[in-house]
């Protein structure tokens, strides 16, 4: 996945909305452990983390994302 722009609203959102979002809209439970990674491949600064997520849980993730309006 290629970084799409960040905007000023990468703080925004916390990892707690973002866990809420993902499990409303998809269903799935995410961890912080899998929002980081995807939040890093798309730009937006983050804590170091070295367990990558589920690929299903990374779409819903980058979903929420946008929803937030974090990313593009």
């Amino acid at each position: 996945m290629d970084k799409l722009d960040a905007t000023s609203a990468e703080t925004k959102s916390t990892y707690a909305e973002i866990k809420e979002y993902v499990l409303k809209e998809n269903g799935l439970k995410v961890s912080n452990l899998d929002i980081s990674p995807i939040k890093r491949k798309c730009g937006l600064e983050v804590g170091e983390n070295y367990n990558p997520a589920k690929s299903e849980d990374e779409k819903a993730i980058v979903d929420a994302l946008k929803y937030f309006g974090m990313i593009g």
